[in-house]
């Protein structure tokens, strides 16, 4: 990761490829360092690129839940590492590695 390129490494040849980070869309708010993903290029350009099912991402900043809140059902936004944000229960404080769903963008729990 590049600011605005994301490298990629082939794990059987180690050849690398790097990618402008907008080129990926709204994938690359899944991809974090060292994450897998699938990747069919022809001609050796991309032609699509998938990410895991899940990812495991960490809390960089949500509000503190408010006591006595407990409202069933009741959510807050939480900006993860990558700049992805979600809603999460109001339990969720900042440094939680949470489980996302990487096809509909959802809180799945935490780690």
């Amino acid at each position: 990761m590049d600011g605005d390129f994301l490298t990629f490494m082939n794990l059987e040849t180690y050849e690398q490829i790097s990618l402008p980070r907008d080129t990926l869309g709204d994938l690359s708010k899944y991809v974090k360092e060292s994450e897998t993903v699938s990747m069919l290029l022809r001609d050796g350009k991309p032609v699509t690129v998938e990410a895991p099912n899940t990812v495991e991402l960490k809390v960089a900043q949500t509000d503190p839940g408010l006591r006595g809140d407990t409202a069933q059902g009741a959510s807050k936004p939480a900006t993860l590492e990558t700049g992805l944000v979600v809603q999460v229960p109001l339990f969720i404080e900042e440094g939680a590695v949470l489980r996302i769903d990487t096809r509909t963008g959802k809180y799945l729990g935490r780690v």
